[in-house]
């Protein structure tokens, strides 16, 4: 379990608070409103009324102590950027920040913080990708052009193996898993028979997994 420190209780703050908690976290929640503060309360950890811009305020809150602080201020930029100094100041070391447009991303990257976010951006671009292959559950980035994704099985592939499934491309991807309702296949052999409803975790570059679509559908 560790422990985190949520700098804004709007809608995006406070929906990260509430996933951290249910995934088993603690969590403090920082905002300048009174009335956020009091109405998260009871949901969070802890929640503390302060102007986060006030470096003095901060200080005495102790956040280097948090595993994590996310700065999650809305759309008034210098105060995201003042807390992001101060806490820097201040020794925190893993330090997200939420930017609003590419002046706020442009200047953040130049202070040197742990991972900059755009919500809306990163949430549009994995509606486009749902919409344009609905047989990706999830998926995920890991650097250098790679990605792992996750594949619900139709009703077709039932009783079809891995290696008829992937064809000619089962020696460029990794196939890492294998879930059925309950059960865990790792690393499965590609005479592995495969069953509708099954979810398959791939992992490959986007060009590989991109031709396997196809096959999928």
């Amino acid at each position: 379990m560790a422990h985190f420190t949520v700098i804004g209780l709007g809608r995006f703050g406070i929906t990260a608070s509430l996933e951290l908690i249910h995934l088993g976290h603690t969590v403090t929640g920082i905002d300048s409103s009174e009335k956020l503060a009091e109405q998260y309360a009871e949901e969070l950890t802890h929640t503390v009324i302060c102007d986060a811009t006030d470096e003095r305020a901060l200080k005495e809150l102790n956040l280097a102590q948090s595993d994590a602080v996310l700065i999650a201020i809305g759309e008034d930029m210098e105060a995201s950027l003042l807390t992001t100094l101060h806490l820097k100041n201040l020794g925190v070391q893993q330090l997200w920040v939420k930017a609003n447009n590419t002046a706020h991303h442009s200047i953040l990257s130049k202070l040197g913080v742990s991972k900059i976010i755009h919500p809306e951006e990163e949430m549009g671009v994995r509606v486009a990708q749902a919409l344009n292959y609905p047989m990706v559950s999830d998926y995920i980035s890991i650097g250098h052009g790679y990605y792992v994704v996750e594949i619900k099985l139709i009703k077709r592939i039932d009783g079809m193996s891995l290696s008829k499934l992937l064809g000619e491309r089962i020696h460029s991807v990794e196939v890492l898993l294998v879930k059925r309702e309950h059960e865990l296949f790792s690393k499965p052999h590609e005479s592995f028979t495969l069953h509708a409803g099954d979810s398959l975790l791939l992992c490959g570059t986007r060009a590989v997994l991109k031709s396997l679509a196809p096959r999928l559908i």
